[in-house]
């Protein structure tokens, strides 16, 4: 179809902005041919009128649709246009934080100026083995794909990263050579890498500079060889510079700096070591000072001095060297600040004495008067004479400043060159990756010499790049068999000819630079000739005849004549050269010890960036004409020479490209200038890729993925069986024009923008059908309602209507009954007020007449009330009266005769006064006193009874007295209160009249308090009201809150226990981590057990040369085997002979330390030897002694018993002794012995073997007759008890007495007695010898803890320690233990040696004895007595024993044992035919059987065989699942036996009695337990990576990429990447391979019977790897989140837990490993547009990190326009909800993570003795006990 065709209305396009360089619009009207106005719509709401050029009638970019934005390749895209391009980058980077995106071949890295969590090693092993195309875009995949054609093609590879300064190029080549080192699995990686990256500190301070773009410019460019082996592993690099920019040494504009190592030094100037130097402040320095600007902002340039010489000791420069570069460098700023004053215009002179001078002639070791002169001076040779000519200040300014430039590049030389010798690896390199960092496209406002040779760089870059990305088109066309025509692009040749054919612009630069007289004019004026209207890319500014245009690929760049020359003849004077090569300063010539060759490119730049390499620059020795001629190469022309070497090297690679782009000029992160971008895309070529992509068929889909997508569009009838004639046909109708498309091999080929065009028909039929589904569910809806509705309206009209008919009946009824009602009512209404009328009448007369009665009965009351009153009244004002008048008249009668009594007074004392008062006074003295006499009388009468009343009354008297006494002081004290109160009374009465006033005051105030009270009291009442209903209200509070309170009981109960089960899961977590830890310390220690076997046999085959025949066996043990010291007699005898057989000139020297200490060894050895024969013949003369006087003593018959029995006691207990003693010396014979005297056959071994069975047969007949003794002794015993037990002396005197003529009998009971005595001193002997022996054991565990503690600690500290070191402590770690072990080694075979020598001796002795002793025994028994003994002869029968659940194997037959049962077995015969746990049953009872002799040795010796040979199998055989499940079972089946059957009350409570009886009785495995627990733990750890690699391939697959539920994920169109064919498919997995490979590794491990509980692990453990690798590659694949790959995933989810149910597994903890991974499937389908579902994410995803749940939005891709895109500020309300969530930042799941494994004690109910032995496992030479 047109293109036209597209632009209908609703389409959007892509217009033209000065700022934001394109904007997006929408058409409002459909577009028609020979339209000249588009009518758009903005889309910030304007309208515009865009018109279309009238010339090119050129329409504006159609947009893509929003399915196709953000894709990962720009070339997926359906309409490629620069618009397009920089949307989709926009969108990635700013919407999705993405900053790598595909353009073709080319990988676009914005720079994000922040760190992103997307460089950790779980990244690079999620996109290590990876098709480029499957992963999102990544600088890893880039390297991944480098690395893999580099394996499979067998040819060089090139990354080629290039961009503008502060782009990111150097961070990108450092994680491209990171990845390299980490994925090439050498055992050096590190190191390159490390030594690569520690060449950066001091490559940046000689190289880096501050520019205004960036504060670390990389003034250089650098290509870096990384070189591999045959097998692919990193052996070492190589590093070429280019482009040093050598004109900052001298000059720096304005805000910019000098390289970084200037500031440096002058920053740490005031270093002791640098006093000699004589720096100061970088101002004081002409070259450091001129940019003004010294010192960049949070940076401090001391601590990076000290990182650079850190850097230059790890690289390998010693002390002085360092002190020689500063000494330079110092030298060159003192050189800076030389000045030169004029003479005359044309010489110049240095002031005598220079101080700046002289410093640089004492740093360089010069002659100041000689560099004085050559700098002021030149030399001119002709051909005649020589002539020596002064020179201008200008020129001598030059010169010095040409003279720092050409030592500073001779200083970056030599360092390059030192970097690149400790990066050299003198293994032979097989291939190498270059990564080239390198400068983009350049154009500034003044542009000079050093941009002109960058962007010719760049355009041979640029035409390399164009030719591989059209070779890579045609090479697609040609392998899919489609018709090409030649594409038209852009082809930079023309502009490359203008820079560098002949007489083009560096030829004309050159020739002028010949010229005597050339000059920047003259050369511009050649450039005008020659080429000005002559070549279309040259062209002329307007307003300057000093500079020139040229139009490169990616814009026109002005640039400036001036200083062209000079730049390109870099002037270096060669006497000044001379007068440094005759520097004493050593250094100093080795920097110039180059020149004599030829000048390279780095020795001749001024002021451009050139490259560097080591060819040097003058010929030594030739002739001068020569030297001359070679002195005067251009820099113009080395840089050519450079740049086509460095084509060369590219053109021979296979490159890969990597564009670095900066988003903006001020280092915002993820900020995005549309300016900057698009002019950086248009530099570096990616605009160009795309072009070139669109001109020919840019969309490729597969015949399959095209029929997936656009079934839509097919009728049932198009759909063939043949998917490639179905599309054929299909588009045949779609798209007429057939020039459209093109139908390859496997591929449909289509032009730019018909993917569009079908997109479109495929939404439109897609939204047909929706509106049709829509129409037809909609009509059936409404229609639905309608009968619904008609439906109950029908029912709501019955109803109503038989509502109405309801209600007029009962209306009916109503009006009847409310008639009666009504009649009855009114009766009743009368009838009542009648009643009430009559009542109310007769209480109101009642009422009445009782009032009137009343009030009747009141009055008269009141009336004699009155009377009453009056008369009570009357008489109380009488009496009132009388008492008032008789007061008065007595008053006056008192008054009166007082009067009267004063008057009668005043006259008796006047008479008084007179005799005749006295004579009167006297008259009847006599009678009256006669009269007074009885009165006398009677007075005393009266007296006396007076007195007695008086005595009566004294007493009386004198009680009241006291009573009145205290009554009185009482009244005292009352009277002093009284006048106390009278003083209160006064001041009470003044208060009180205060108290009436306020009293009244007071009764004013009541009345008002009164009122407040009553208002008060009614609001009191009010309130007690209120506060009634508020303790009710109060009361159902609290019972309220005595609800709450149980509640929160019940919840703080219930969070306890969740607090408890969250401790306890904590403890849990601590305890599975250190679990954990302790078990990676297993696997990393058994990982450097392997490197450290490995290296030992690299080693051997290095020094020692075997033997032909000679097989190797490793001696060293175990980690486990050395922990608890323990030996392996296997690995003894295979050592000692493999020793014995090395050559003697091959061994290696002894030390002498070690051999002092062996001689002093054997020296003590010696002499004890002696003293031990010396005691032992002492001991055989102290026998035969004791022998001689036992001889003559009486022979009576209970001595010779006595004899006996002690004789018995020693033949059995030294029997035994021998016994143990033969079988060490066979043993020792067997293994200790050299191979000539013990192999089999020889001489002395046969003799001896013939002797000592001999001794063994003899042995075992003395010990059959002393059997014979002790039942003899028995029965003898037996006989002479009585019948029955009595205490009574007299009895047993009389038994004697009757037994007296058997005196024998008292003897041999005596002897009986004797015997019990020595038996029970024996036992208490072998009491003491077992205490000591136990002792002994307990001190042994405690030095093997010591020693386990020892080991484990040099394990932490071997772990500590650096690879290199780690290997090297653990080598001499193993010398010294196999020192020791061979000292105790040789102690053992002197001991053994010596055993043997005196267990010959003692046989001899022991014949002796038992000869005599039967000689004797002869004797002294007669046949007589022998027959009259009442005691018959005792025969001892052989009885039949049970079968004990025991295996007896000879020790011979332990290595035909170990081989038959572990190393030949195969697991599937085993598995299938035997008993599950065969092996192990077998092995446990053979060390049953060891335990059962107390042969510790054997024990030994067998565990020891049996974990080697294990191990053995699994280094042999790891990789086969079913022989490492095998032997992880067994080896649990082993260890749960050896727990079972130890004794220990925990592990015996499910057995037996019978099993009770086979527990081991003489040694404690507790030891081995763990050993075999540690070896249990490592088979885990390897079952489990033989799981994992396996199932690793089937999981993305199986589990994202299949389409289990078909139809349901539509196809999207996809980019270049997609036809990467770096790995060849090797089929597709789908869920059922995983499904099945579940079921046959649960089928395997039920069959090898392995414990339910480990199994259960294991599931859990191969779920979790299906999680994560799932997760992870989901989280790093942006084409697989969307809705329906969520609905594909939840699937696949619910078959995994189908088959956790279906094998009862669901127990096993396997589901909550793939939460994660369900929660990120329904992370895809959940709504996300509001804040509620925002909230239900944050509450959902409790799984996923915070970085996982937004990873996982802003990959979220719709697959149809129907879906949404997830909008940024909802992934922001996402962030801001989770913020405070504490999770890892780590953004991939660790697939590598292995969980702490246990093993549950399993107790079998398998009884050992019921276990037969298969003759197919070849054990015949064991037997059963």
């Amino acid at each position: 179809m047109a293109a036209s065709e597209l632009y209908t209305k609703f389409a959007r396009v892509w217009i033209p902005d000065p700022k934001e360089v394109w904007k997006s619009a929408e058409l409002l009207k459909d577009y028609k041919p020979g339209d000249k106005i588009l009518l758009l719509h903005l889309e910030d709401g304007r309208d515009l009128e865009y018109r279309l050029d009238p010339k090119t009638k050129e329409l504006p970019h159609l947009r893509n649709p929003d399915i196709l934005v953000g894709e990962n390749d720009l070339t997926a895209l359906s309409y490629l246009h620069e618009p397009a391009v920089l949307h989709n980058l926009r969108v990635r980077f700013i919407d999705s934080k993405l900053i790598y995106t595909y353009c073709g071949i080319v990988l676009v890295a914005i720079n994000p100026y922040e760190q992103l969590p997307i460089y950790g090693e779980d990244i690079i092993n999620a996109y290590s083995g990876q098709n480029m195309g499957d992963m999102d875009p990544h600088i890893f995949a880039v390297a991944e794909e480098a690395y893999k054609q580099m394996a499979r093609d067998e040819r060089n590879q090139s990354i080629i990263v290039s961009g503008e300064s502060g782009a990111g190029k150097t961070v990108s080549a450092k994680y491209a050579m990171r990845y390299f080192a980490t994925v090439s699995g050498s055992a050096s990686e590190a190191n390159v890498e490390e030594k690569v990256l520690a060449s950066n500190p001091i490559m940046e301070s000689i190289g880096n500079a501050k520019t205004t773009r960036n504060d670390n410019s990389s003034r250089f460019g650098k290509y870096i060889e990384i070189g591999f082996d045959k097998r692919h592993r990193i052996i070492g690099a190589n590093m070429r510079t280019y482009l040093l920019e050598k004109s900052r040494v001298v000059f720096q504009a304005e805000e910019e700096r000098n390289y970084h190592i200037f500031y440096q030094l002058c920053a740490s100037a005031k270093l002791p070591e640098f006093k000699m130097l004589r720096l100061g402040d970088a101002n004081n320095f002409h070259y450091t000072k001129q940019g003004g600007s010294p010192v960049i902002e949070g940076v401090d340039d001391a601590k990076e001095m000290a990182q650079t010489r850190q850097a230059c000791t790890l690289l390998g420069i010693s002390e002085s060297y360092q002190m020689g570069i500063f000494r330079i460098l110092a030298g060159i700023l003192h050189l800076g600040n030389v000045g030169f004053m004029s003479r005359d215009s044309d010489s110049c002179t240095i002031p005598p004495k220079h101080e700046p001078l002289s410093i640089f002639c004492d740093l360089m070791a010069v002659d100041f008067e000689e560099m004085c002169h050559w700098l002021c001076h030149r030399k001119l040779a002709t051909a005649a004479e020589t002539y020596i000519k002064p020179i201008s200040k200008l020129q001598a300014t030059n010169a010095r400043d040409a003279l720092a430039k050409h030592i500073y590049a001779k200083l970056f030389n030599w360092i390059v060159d030192h970097v690149n010798q400790v990066l050299h690896s003198a293994v032979k390199q097989h291939s190498f990756i270059g990564v080239l960092d390198i400068y983009g496209f350049e154009t500034f406002e003044i542009n000079s010499f050093e941009q002109f040779c960058i962007n010719y760089a760049n355009e041979k870059l640029q035409q390399q790049f164009n030719m591989h990305v059209f070779k890579l088109e045609q090479e697609e066309y040609m392998k899919e068999q489609i018709p090409w025509t030649l594409i038209d692009f852009y082809d930079n040749q023309p502009c490359i000819n203008l820079i560098e054919s002949k007489l083009g612009i560096l030829d004309l630069l050159d020739e002028e630079c010949k010229m005597p007289k050339g000059t920047d004019d003259t050369w511009a004026q050649k450039l005008y000739n020659t080429h000005l209207n002559k070549c279309a890319l040259f062209e002329k500014p307007r307003l300057s005849n000093k500079a020139f245009i040229i139009q490169h690929f990616a814009d026109k760049v002005e640039y400036q004549c001036e200083g062209f020359l000079e730049k390109n003849k870099d002037t270096v004077f060669e006497e000044q050269i001379k007068v440094l090569k005759s520097s004493k300063f050593k250094m100093l010539p080795e920097l110039f010890q180059d020149d004599e060759k030829a000048i390279s490119p780095s020795s001749a730049t001024s002021s451009g960036r050139t490259l560097l390499t080591r060819t040097p620059a003058k010929p030594t020795k030739g002739r001068p004409g020569q030297a001359a001629k070679e002195h005067k190469k251009t820099v113009g022309h080395q840089f050519r020479n450079s740049l086509h070497l460095l084509m060369e090297t590219l053109n021979a690679t296979t490159p890969h490209y990597v564009r670095c782009i900066k988003p903006n000029d001020f280092k915002f992160p993820f900020t995005f200038d549309e300016k900057r971008a698009v002019q950086q895309l248009r530099a570096c070529g990616v605009l160009e890729t795309i072009r070139i992509s669109a001109a020919g068929f840019p969309s490729r889909w597969t015949y399959q993925e095209f029929f997936s997508r656009y079934r839509v569009l097919m009728k049932q009838k198009d759909v063939l069986s043949e998917r490639k004639q179905t599309c054929k046909n299909v588009l045949e109708k779609l798209i007429q024009d057939k020039d459209k498309y093109q139908f390859g091999k496997t591929k449909i080929f289509f032009r730019a923008g018909q993917v569009a065009y079908l997109e479109k028909l495929r939404a439109d039929k897609l939204r047909a059908a929706c509106i049709r589904i829509q129409k037809t569910i909609r009509g059936w809806l409404l229609r639905k309602k309608f009968l619904r509705m008609r439906k109950a309206a029908i029912t709501v009209q019955r109803y109503v209507r038989g509502h109405q008919a309801r209600c007029y009946a009962k209306f009916l009824r109503r009006t009847k009954a409310a008639t009666i009602i009504q009649k009855y009512w009114r009766m009743y209404v009368i009838r009542r007020r009648y009643k009430i009328w009559r009542t109310a009448t007769i209480v109101l007369q009642s009422y009445l007449r009782g009032y009137l009665a009343r009030n009747r009965y009141r009055k008269i009351l009141r009336e004699h009330k009155a009377v009453i009153i009056q008369k009570w009244v009357r008489g109380w004002l009488a009496r009132t009266y009388y008492k008032r008048s008789m007061h008065a008249i007595i008053y006056l009668q008192c008054c009166f005769r007082r009067m009267m009594a004063k008057r009668e007074l005043k006259k008796l004392k006047i008479e008084a006064r007179s005799v005749e008062r006295y004579k009167k006074l006297h008259i009847g003295m006599e009678n009256k006193i006669m009269q007074l006499q009885r009165k006398v009388d009677e007075q005393n009468k009266d007296y006396k009874c007076l007195m007695e009343k008086l005595t009566n009354l004294e007493g009386i008297y004198n009680s009241e007295t006291e009573k009145l006494r205290s009554d009185l002081e009482r009244l005292q004290l009352s009277e002093e209160e009284a006048k106390i109160a009278t003083g209160r009374v006064l001041s009470l009465q003044e208060e009180i009249a205060k108290l009436r006033k306020d009293l009244e005051q007071t009764q004013c105030e009541k009345k008002s308090i009164e009122e407040c009270a009553d208002r008060y009291k009614q609001e009191t009442e009010q309130l007690v009201s209120n506060l009634k209903e508020e303790n009710t209200l109060l009361k159902q509070e609290k019972e309220a809150l005595n609800h709450l309170i149980v509640e929160q009981a019940k919840e703080m109960t219930e969070t306890m226990e969740k607090k408890l089960i969250e401790e306890t899961k904590q403890l849990e977590l601590d305890l599975n981590d250190e679990r954990l830890r302790y078990q990676n310390l297993l696997n990393e220690f058994s990982r450097l057990e392997e490197r450290y076997d490995d290296l030992k046999e690299e080693m051997t085959l290095m020094v020692n040369v075997p033997k032909p025949g000679h097989k190797r066996t490793d001696s060293t043990h175990s980690s486990n085997e050395s922990e608890y010291t323990f030996s392996s007699e296997i690995a003894e005898t295979e050592d000692i002979p493999s020793r014995t057989e090395e050559p003697s000139e091959k061994k290696v020297p002894l030390d002498m330390s070690l051999f002092l200490k062996l001689q002093k060894r054997v020296t003590e050895l010696e002499q004890e030897k002696q003293v031990m024969q010396d005691e032992l013949d002492r001991k055989e003369e102290q026998v035969l002694r004791s022998k001689a006087k036992e001889e003559e003593r009486p022979q009576i018959r209970g001595a010779e018993l006595e004899y006996e029995s002690l004789k018995r006691q020693e033949l059995e207990s030294e029997n035994k002794k021998l016994k143990n003693e033969l079988n060490e010396l066979r043993k020792a014979l067997t293994e200790k012995s050299a191979p000539e005297v013990t192999a089999p056959g020889a001489p002395a071994y046969r003799v001896l073997m013939e002797q000592l069975t001999s001794v063994s047969e003899e042995l075992d007949v003395r010990k059959e007759e002393v059997l014979i003794l002790r039942s003899q002794l028995v029965s003898q015993k037996e006989a002479i008890q009585p019948k029955n037990t009595m205490t009574d002396s007299t009895i047993l005197l009389e038994d004697v007495q009757k037994m007296k003529d058997k005196g024998e009998i008292a003897q041999a009971y005596i002897g009986l007695k004797e015997t019990n005595r020595l038996l029970e001193s024996q036992l208490q002997s072998q009491k003491r010898s077992h205490e000591n022996e136990a002792e002994a054991l307990r001190g042994e565990i405690q030095s093997l803890k010591e020693e386990n503690n020892r080991q484990q600690q040099l394990l932490a500290q071997n772990l500590q320690l650096p690879p290199e070191a780690r290997i090297e402590a653990s080598l001499q770690h193993e010398i010294t233990r196999l020192t020791n072990e061979n000292l105790d080694l040789m102690e053992q075979l002197e001991k053994q040696d010596k055993t043997v020598r005196k267990l010959k001796k003692q046989l001899k002795v022991f014949a002796k004895k038992i000869g005599e002793l039967e000689v004797g025994q002869m004797e002294n028994i007669s046949p007589g007595q022998i027959i009259d003994e009442p005691i018959r002869p005792v025969n001892i029968p052989r009885k039949e024993k049970d079968f004990q659940g025991m295996l007896e194997y000879k020790k011979e037959d332990e290595q035909k044992l170990v081989k038959n049962l572990i190393l030949e077995l195969k697991p599937r015969g085993v598995a299938v035919n035997l008993i599950p746990g065969l092996p192990a049953y077998i092995l446990f009872m053979c060390v049953r059987h060891a335990d059962y002799l107390n042969d510790d040795q054997k024990v030994r010796s067998l565990l020891t065989s049996t974990i080697n040979s294990i191990k053995k199998v699994l280094k042999k055989r790891g990789d086969d699942f079913e022989t490492v499940s095998f032997w992880l079972s067994n080896t649990c089946r082993f260890l749960h036996c050896l727990k079972q059957y130890s004794g220990e009350e925990g592990f015996m409570k499910h057995n037996t009695s019978r099993q009770n009886e086979h527990c081991l009785t003489n040694f404690d495995l507790a030891e081995y337990r763990q050993v075999l627990s540690d070896l249990a733990i490592q088979i885990y750890q390897q079952l489990v990576r033989v799981l994992e690699n396996i199932l690793q391939p089937m999981i993305v697959s199986g589990m994202l990429e299949h389409e289990t539920i078909q139809g349901v994920s539509g196809v999207k169109p996809t980019g270049l990447r997609k036809r990467t064919s770096s790995i060849a498919d090797e089929g597709t997995y789908t869920l059922d391979s995983i499904l099945r490979q579940l079921n046959s590794f649960h089928s395997v491990m039920c069959q090898h019977g392995m414990d339910p509980e480990l199994i259960k692990q294991v599931v859990k453990q191969m779920f979790y790897i299906v999680g994560a690798v799932t997760l992870n590659n989901l989280l790093l694949r942006k084409d697989m989140c969307s809705w329906s790959k969520g609905m594909q995933i939840r699937y696949n989810v619910s078959q995994l837990e189908e088959w956790l149910r279906d094998k009862n597994l669901m127990n096993s903890g396997a589901k909550e490993t793939l939460e994660p991974l369900i929660q990120a499937a329904q992370l895809l389908q959940v709504k996300k547009k509001t804040d509620d579902d925002a909230e239900a994410i944050c509450s959902m995803c409790n799984a996923l990190t915070t970085a996982q749940i937004v990873k996982v939005l802003n990959l979220y891709t719709p697959v149809n326009e129907f879906e949404e895109r997830v909008s940024v500020s909802f992934i922001r309300t996402i962030q801001m909800r989770l913020r405070d969530r504490k999770d890892s930042p780590q953004l991939l799941m660790d697939a590598k993570h292995i969980f702490p494994v246990t093993f549950p004690f399993n107790p079998s109910s398998l009884a050992l003795e019921t276990i037969q032995i298969p003759a197919s496992l070849g054990l015949g030479f064991i037997s059963r006990v």
